[in-house]
């Protein structure tokens, strides 16, 4: 998209989310693994603006975080969005141009709506018809479709309440415009705040006249509360789900499947019910991944089987699955590497450990790598047969080709194609048993 030098975006993110009832700030509750503004800022970024500015509260170091690449506003007292704005004014660096001011609790806004906006040679609104458009500011038209005024849900009259155009909160407008109306919006409300929604009411007196871009609702209602961000997490679960259902995967029950934003899965992969995928989660070509599965920070191979009720997590260093491996029921990895032809089926435990390839890891094996100050790395070679029950103990290598008989706790490095076996000698007491109870029945 060629760089829109005249175009500067606004975007206003400095709620506290107090109806969320949570200490995050209101923007940073993720939606599909990431913070709803990441969405916002991915659609802003892609039309390739002069300068995006973020308008954040104090103490929203998080925040400042995820626009660390980008200029951030901070907006001392939250004074309504008008106010917000007038905190970002002063850093825009464009004199000229249009400004594109968003709502950051509306992640979902298109590149395409956005571009209509932009382009129209009068300032635009954003609105949306809402089947039910209680609380809602309502658009009040022209003849002509132009924006009259925008009356609050509260301030509407029985006539007004009845109308479904709704207002969304967006707006573009030239710069030199927005300089000229911003400082004439008062706080006469019943909240004593500074509302953008007086700006069309404002530009009338100067015969312009603000243009209604409408988007499916989808698109255009906020997230104010724990309900609505349920409501959009279920949007953006249908369309990843549907994402992956064009691009060749397989879905047993898509509506118990649930991605991350950036989940890549590949094609003629099968998932099946009731599996939850983190962020950071590529899957290759002709995979199966069973039900009941949780994956997180894992880059898996193809033709591979995961699950049923798998744990692969760690998403700050990402496992890294090969080709044709098995991880079956109850089997966790964490920041592990499982090349070619692994196998463990059942219950087992790996983590922070290499395998090579084909190497068989059996029921209740566990790699041990915590002494509960440091974590310690476990390498595994080629063809390794790891028995049922046993315990490596990090840091430890074990050589290709070997052998770890069953029941054993080893904690030294194991040779190739040694076998290696690690037992108590079993003491057998016959009669014990009946002399013991008989003792207990005489106390």
């Amino acid at each position: 998209m060629e760089n829109m030098i005249d175009l500067s975006i606004i975007i206003l993110a400095a709620g506290k989310g107090s109806r969320m009832k949570s200490v995050l700030p209101k923007v940073m509750h993720p939606l599909a693994g990431r913070p709803m503004i990441g969405w916002l800022l991915e659609c802003a970024e892609a039309l390739e603006p002069a300068q995006i500015i973020v308008v954040a509260g104090p103490d929203m170091k998080e925040l400042e975080e995820v626009c660390v690449s980008h200029t951030v506003a901070i907006q001392q007292q939250q004074n309504g969005t008008a106010d917000a704005v007038k905190a970002a004014l002063p850093l825009l660096k464009n004199e000229t141009g249009n400004v594109l001011i968003l709502l950051g609790d509306e992640p979902f806004v298109s590149i395409e709506t956005l571009l209509g906006m932009i382009n129209a040679p009068v300032p635009t609104i954003m609105a949306f018809r809402a089947e039910d458009p209680s609380g809602f500011g309502r658009l009040i038209q022209r003849a002509d479709h132009t924006l009259q005024e925008i009356v609050e849900d509260k301030d509407a009259n029985e006539q007004q309440r009845l109308i479904t155009l709704c207002n969304a909160g967006n707006f573009c407008l030239p710069l030199k415009r927005l300089q000229d109306w911003l400082p004439k919006i008062t706080n006469e409300n019943a909240q004593g705040e500074y509302y953008l929604t007086d700006l069309p009411k404002i530009a009338a007196q100067d015969h312009v006249f603000f243009e209604i871009v409408e988007v499916e609702a989808d698109h255009g209602w906020g997230i104010n509360d724990r309900m609505q961000l349920a409501a959009h997490e279920a949007f953006v679960q249908n369309a990843l789900r549907g994402a992956a259902l064009e691009a060749g995967v397989t879905l047993i029950d898509p509506y118990t499947t649930y991605f991350s934003w950036d989940t890549e899965i590949g094609r003629d992969v099968t998932i099946e019910p009731n599996v939850f995928f983190g962020p950071g989660v590529k899957v290759g070509d002709g995979t199966t991944i069973k039900m009941s599965t949780r994956i997180e920070g894992a880059h898996i191979g193809k033709n591979c089987e995961i699950g049923p009720f798998a744990h692969i997590n760690y998403p700050k260093k990402p496992s890294i699955i090969g080709d044709d491996v098995v991880i079956g029921n109850f089997v966790e990895v964490k920041r592990s590497v499982l090349k070619d032809g692994v196998k463990a089926k059942h219950h087992a435990y790996i983590a922070d450990a290499e395998i090579g390839k084909k190497s068989n890891i059996a029921c209740g094996a566990i790699t041990v790598n915590y002494d509960g100050y440091q974590k310690h790395k476990t390498i595994i070679g080629e063809n390794v047969m790891v028995g049922s029950n046993v315990s490596l103990i990090a840091p430890i290598t074990v050589g290709d080709g070997a052998f770890i008989a069953a029941g054993s706790t080893i904690s030294d490095n194991i040779p190739d194609n040694a076998l290696a076996i690690e037992r108590t000698k079993p003491e057998l007491r016959e009669g014990w048993a009946s002399a013991y109870r008989n003792r207990k029945k005489k106390v």
